[in-house]
């Protein structure tokens, strides 16, 4: 077997190499093989690390006295951990190795590069543990002795009182985790923060982000309050935001380390983020958590526009919220009201206050008080675990205290500004960890709900004759959306295929690398018609407005509009950029020629039957037999739907309703825009209308007629549909088996109804 080297490149890793990069190295190499916006990095591997302790002597010294430690026993879990740190600190790095690191640095960069060396333990950002500031980072290293010296300090990290202590509670053996150290070039952020691709805690399908100024850290460590951003992907816009009073950033302090700067009054108050920037760091989002399958926490950073990932792990913390006691059933009624912050974890704890200034106070906190701190930090970890909640002054849901606290199953409120200061040591309070709220007083613990009894038997599968399809819109979630038992696919959005690879069609243009666009859309498109044998896949041609394109390599000519929903997208763009339109209509015309009779194009925001003529006649015109291929339409603008019949005669084999769209362009409500989010109305009216003018045409005329916009995942919309008449709708995955039965309640009612009418 060939010998793992002592360094890889990102390039070089994939997921599976855990063990020899650990769970930081492993996410960032699978994150850079899917083109995410990755610093260029190297890792110090795991074999290496033990290659030092080998040649070093260090090995049987160091775990003979990790097995005879009791880690419940703090002041002999603190001496332990400073000598066997020591150990390392002070042994010299082989030769070898050391060469193997500094010629790496090397080729990162002449002048020495400055980079962030971060440790990545190989039991670390597992799905079921997060192991959340166990290990250290060092920020800001310049030249080849202070990388050295950062390295061997991580290395020693893995036997921080913290680390050791986690790992002991956890059950992993000290011999059987190494560490790895990933030497990556330091993105000098002008902001930063981290991003959780589903709710942190209930699992909703939201995208929270929480963002400051200068260096993630600040963010990371619970420094600052951040600001925090919603964005609901379902209907694609910021659903909530809190722009918070931001003291300090974190930034780096001359060719090493950092510093704490205070902030001036103006960018304390100032939004960091914009919507646009907020919706493509949920898209990026989104592309690592389809990718991984799970919900992901995503460490994030901009400077100059541009969009880095810097780290991304699993979230391990998702489970059903407790909900709080009501007073009626505790019989003691929760006293006034002293603090609100942010709900971090949920539950509700009681339990007298113990204030934690530094890691000396952590001596005298006892099992069930309840820790108050400014911040809490990794040291802290053993004291957490013993309390019954925590509350901090600063920090957001992503700090590291709402972290391990999520993961330990702990109430937590955090950002309450002033938790030190006006709680006193003693004092007997309540925190609620869903509502982020502090009271006087002791609230008696609930009483758990008895189990229901479990149903026997699997229900039988639900036939309807409206199909149900689902939305796909990337191909890694293809196998999970074929799951739901979908009857095809009603909407593969290829814009989110294009926007992963972080390059406009323009660019690919512009370098002769038209094959190479080709290629990534053939695969990516492949992947969803094969899960899909013999049901049909509607794919929709590029529509993706100018300021999602602005950011990518290539967008520096994208015009900036006003309203770019209004603009330059959907097929207007392809009839005006025909090399756009070329590669797209070559990637099907492969499909169809490898036997993929199931794939069917639809064209978006056509607003006149001629746009659909044209986009017809230029692909025959590159060789596609148009009559023998499924093409149809997009019905998501007014005039769409009035001249349907127009468009029927013009050739068309299907249409389906874009909601997203069509509301906002027959409401006039911009459905980014939260000052008029409330008339933002699937049901108006006028928009039903319209539906239904079309749906009649179509099924007059035999032509299939869907739905793919966020309205067909809402049941009662549904059954609406199902009452006039469509042909089929395409849900988002978490909603297909209760859209089928929403169908199928439907069909059943209506077949109901008909029978008595009969009889009557």
């Amino acid at each position: 077997m060939k010998q793992m080297p002592n360094v890889l490149w990102l390039e070089e890793i994939k997921k599976e190499d855990i063990v020899s990069v650990g769970g930081k190295g492993a996410s960032l190499g699978e994150m850079t093989s899917i083109g995410l916006p990755v610093p260029k990095a190297f890792v110090v591997t795991a074999q290496a690390f033990r290659r030092f302790l080998v040649e070093s002597s260090l090995e049987d010294t160091i775990f003979k006295k990790l097995d005879r430690l009791d880690v419940d026993d703090t002041d002999a879990l603190e001496s332990v951990s400073r000598e066997v740190q020591d150990l390392v600190l002070n042994a010299a790095l082989p030769d070898q190795i050391r060469e193997d690191i500094t010629d790496a640095y090397g080729r990162m960069g002449e002048d020495g590069l400055i980079v962030a060396v971060r440790s990545s333990a190989t039991a670390e950002d597992l799905p079921e543990a997060s192991f959340a500031g166990q290990q250290e980072t060092f920020l800001n290293i310049k030249g080849d002795g202070d990388l050295l010296e950062a390295v061997q300090h991580c290395w020693a990290s893995l036997y921080g009182a913290r680390a050791i202590y986690y790992r002991a509670k956890q059950g992993f053996d000290d011999r059987s985790v190494n560490i790895a150290v990933v030497v990556q070039q330091l993105v000098q952020s002008e902001k930063a923060g981290v991003l959780f691709t589903s709710h942190p805690v209930t699992g909703e399908p939201l995208t929270i982000i929480e963002g400051s100024w200068g260096l993630g850290e600040a963010v990371v460590s619970g420094s600052v309050s951040p600001d925090k951003y919603v964005f609901d992907l379902r209907t694609e816009r910021v659903v909530d935001r809190l722009i918070a009073e931001k003291e300090v950033a974190i930034l780096p302090n001359g060719e090493k380390g950092t510093k704490i700067v205070e902030l001036t009054p103006k960018q304390r108050d100032a939004a960091v983020l914009s919507d646009a920037e907020v919706a493509r760091l949920s898209t990026l989002g989104k592309i690592a958590e389809d990718h991984y399958d799970i919900p992901q926490d995503i460490e994030w950073a901009i400077v100059d526009g541009e969009f880095y990932i810097l780290q991304s792990r699993p979230i391990t913390t998702i489970k059903r919220a407790e909900m709080a006691l009501p007073a009626e059933e505790s019989g003691e009624g929760p006293g006034e009201v002293l603090l609100e912050g942010q709900g971090a974890s949920p539950g509700v704890a009681s339990g007298r206050v113990a204030i934690v200034h530094d890691i000396k106070d952590t001596r005298g906190v006892k099992d069930g008080d309840i820790l108050v701190a400014k911040m809490t930090n990794p040291d802290m970890v053993p004291a957490m675990r013993r309390v019954s909640a925590i509350i901090t002054d600063e920090g957001g849901m992503t700090c590291h205290a709402a972290i391990v606290s999520r993961e330990l199953g702990t109430p937590a409120v955090v950002g309450t500004k002033k938790a030190t200061k006006l709680l006193k040591a003693g004092q007997m309070v309540t925190v609620d960890g869903e509502k982020g709220v502090v009271y006087e007083g002791a609230v008696a613990t609930p009483k758990k709900e008895e189990a229901a009894a479990p149903v026997a038997g699997a229900p039988a599968p639900v036939i309807t004759g409206t199909l149900v399809k689902v939305n796909v819109s990337l191909p890694e979630a293809a196998q999970r959306a074929a799951a739901t038992g979908a009857d095809g696919v009603g909407l593969l959005r290829i814009e989110h295929l294009i926007l992963g690879l972080q390059k406009t069609p323009g660019w690919y243009i512009n370098k002769g690398k038209e094959e190479e666009f080709i290629r990534e859309l053939y695969d990516g498109i492949k992947v969803v018609l094969d899960a899909f044998p013999g049901k049909s896949v509607w794919v929709r041609t590029l529509d993706a407005p100018t300021d999602e394109f602005r950011n990518m390599e290539g967008g520096e000519d994208e015009p900036a509009e006003h309203n770019p929903m209004l603009g330059w997208r959907g097929i207007r763009r392809d009839l005006n950029s025909p090399e756009q339109f070329r590669m797209q209509v070559e990637t099907f015309k492969r499909l169809w020629a490898a036997g993929y009779d199931n794939l069917g194009v639809m064209f978006p925001l056509v607003n006149h039957p001629d746009e659909f003529i044209r986009a017809k006649a230029m692909m025959k015109r590159w060789g596609v037999d148009v009559d023998a291929v499924t093409l149809g339409i997009m019905v998501e603008i007014p005039s769409s739907a009035i001249l349907i019949e127009d468009f029927i005669r013009a050739g068309i084999r299907f249409a389906s309703f874009g909601t997203n769209d069509l509301v906002q362009y027959t409401l006039a409500v911009d459905r980014n825009n939260e000052n008029v989010a409330d008339m933002y109305m699937p049901k108006h009216p006028a928009v039903l209308k319209l539906i239904d003018l079309a749906i009649t045409a179509c099924r007059a005329n035999g032509v299939e007629c869907s739905i793919c916009g966020q309205a067909g995942s809402d049941p009662s919309m549904a059954a609406w549909l199902v009452e006039h008449g469509i042909t089929s709708i395409s849900a988002n995955i978490d909603a297909v088996p209760r859209i089928r039965e929403a169908v199928a309640r439907k069909e059943q009612q209506m077949i109901l109804d008909m029978a008595r009418r009969n009889n009557a």
